[in-house]
């Protein structure tokens, strides 16, 4: 039997390294078919509301598929840059500092003037989802029935935190077999036409989409969190967690 404790750490250290590739990824480096197998199987073992599992899950590995979505154009919009603009730190002091957010430079440099924001992105010219796949030659696009709802879950905010559970399982599997993963967002503006090409039915709708891959110049992201004691409560709120040895 293994030991409990290793697996434990094992967990804890892949939870830790868990991060966005933001970097191109290796178009003549596919990521094998039974990883891929993997990354689902940690999808079908998600905790969901009543177990009701109400999610398809679409793989595109097709490279003609995959050339018709690239095609696809969209537009960042201002709203998203303002708000996005509000999670910056423009050094890695000041990230680390505010313990929460993401770097500027990982932005191209238009997305961090926030005077640009309405001329450049606004009305500004159309970008192709090429862009944001950069490279990768799998993504995997998560649906689920618009329809459906967790019991007495008002906007079926339970049946959503299903979808993020499913997120989370095939993050954490993609990291422990060194795969970059990015959830792509902005898949969400072009939803109809991306359900168009893949011929994916109403009612379902598009949670998220994710671009697998391996970096073609892996980075070392600068990562932060808040510490325990910053957000944990004791008891009652605003009576905040006193050291404790773990």
């Amino acid at each position: 039997m293994a030991n409990p404790t290793v697996l434990l750490r094992d967990v804890a250290s892949v939870i830790r390294e868990r991060h966005s590739s933001r970097v191109a990824f290796d178009s003549a480096r596919p990521v094998p078919e039974e990883d891929i197998r993997r990354i689902l199987e940690a999808a079908r073992w998600a905790p969901t509301p009543h177990n009701m599992q109400n999610f398809e899950i679409v793989v595109v590995d097709d490279k003609p598929l995959l050339e018709r979505l690239g095609k696809i154009q969209f537009r960042v919009s201002a709203e998203f840059m303002r708000e996005n603009y509000q999670q910056l730190s423009f050094s890695v002091e000041e990230l680390k500092n505010k313990k929460v957010g993401v770097l500027a430079a990982m932005f191209p440099p238009s997305w961090t003037d926030p005077a640009s924001f309405d001329d450049v992105h606004g009305d500004g010219e159309p970008r192709m989802l090429l862009d944001m796949i950069n490279g990768s030659q799998s993504l995997i696009l998560v649906t689920y029935d618009a329809r459906k709802r967790a019991p007495a879950s008002a906007g079926d905010v339970l049946g959503i935190l299903g979808l993020g559970c499913v997120m989370e399982n095939m993050w954490l599997t993609a990291e422990s077999l060194g795969i970059g993963l990015q959830i792509i967002s902005s898949f969400s503006a072009v939803e109809e036409e991306i359900k168009q090409v893949l011929d994916i039915p109403e009612p379902m709708r598009l949670a998220y989409g994710l671009r697998l891959g391996y970096p073609i110049a892996p980075t070392t992201p600068v990562r932060v969190r808040r510490d325990l004691k910053d957000f944990v409560h004791s008891n009652r709120y605003g009576r905040h967690l006193a050291r404790r040895p773990v």
